[in-house]
């Protein structure tokens, strides 16, 4: 997929910094000329590790995606690819993997799950067929502007695609929230620019009107990362764009004469990647 270019970056939210723990976030793409493949993991905030399952589930997702995608339009087979099963094997796949990690992980297999392997996802599949936005949890995606927000869910609960390992409330209750969400648009449509991320990107869009701290200049609206030929240019930038966003700084107030402090303006952890068609503005 020639015709596009992306950029991607990642911070740990306040809260998690405040408190001494990792960003549980993960993010991965993948790009042939067959499709673009690009997602990101959110881990549970209250498991101790999981970021190593968002990671981990970042780089299967993303490879299994990539492999029947091209297999897909090599074959010519659209309705295969905007298919359930198609997402279903995908799904499956990556179950089978991460049962294998956590079965060698020793253990209690749900306690394993449970530490390590709970994650969201959401993400964009493109082809020349059009794209697919497919999610499994709570997230972000924006599509030519209009964003779209998935969850919040019942009891701040959302599914995650390793409850299909474990005996979860959601398992029996609601098995379909453990299968792909999943939005086609065919190529006919615009489908550029577009950015996923995780439900910390509701608080850069929240916060676009507010200055970042220790700056004058404005956060500035979610717009910038698609518009801005920088993000693109240093691959760095967008990460850098989150971190001044969410730094803690502290300034002197000359008028009362006394120092103050100025927080980060992420709560969560943040993470986001950015697609447009080259050339553009």
């Amino acid at each position: 997929m020639k015709e596009f270019e992306i950029a991607g970056g990642s911070v740990a939210g306040r809260e998690h910094v405040l408190a001494g723990r990792n960003n549980q976030d993960a993010y991965c793409w993948l790009a042939t000329e067959d499709a673009l493949v690009a997602l990101v993991c959110d881990g549970c905030g209250s498991s101790k590790h999981s970021e190593v399952g968002a990671k981990i589930g970042a780089a299967l997702i993303a490879n299994y995606a990539m492999d029947y995608a091209a297999k897909a339009v090599k074959s010519n087979s659209q309705n295969r690819l905007f298919s359930e099963n198609f997402w279903e094997q995908i799904r499956h796949d990556v179950l089978a993997q991460l049962r294998i990690l956590a079965n060698a992980m020793g253990g209690e297999l749900s306690e394993t799950v449970s530490k390590y392997l709970l994650f969201t996802v959401v993400g964009a599949l493109i082809t020349r067929f059009g794209v697919s936005f497919f999610s499994i949890g709570d997230g972000v995606f924006i599509a030519n502007g209009r964003i779209n927000s998935i969850g919040p869910f019942p009891d701040n609960e959302p599914p995650y695609i390793a409850y299909g390992l474990i005996e979860a409330s959601l398992t029996k209750s609601y098995p379909d929230a453990l299968k792909f969400q999943v939005q086609h648009i065919p190529e006919s449509q615009k489908i550029a620019p577009i950015l996923i991320g995780t439900d910390g990107v509701a608080d850069m869009i929240s916060s676009a009107e507010l200055k970042m701290p220790g700056k004058n200049e404005m956060v500035g609206e979610i717009g910038q990362f698609w518009e801005q030929d920088c993000y693109f240019k240093n691959q760095d930038m967008v990460r850098r764009k989150l971190a001044l966003t969410n730094r803690e700084c502290t300034k002197l107030d000359e008028e009362k004469q006394e120092v103050i402090k100025e927080h980060g303006l992420l709560s969560d952890d943040t993470t986001l990647i950015v697609i447009r068609k080259k050339n553009s503005t």
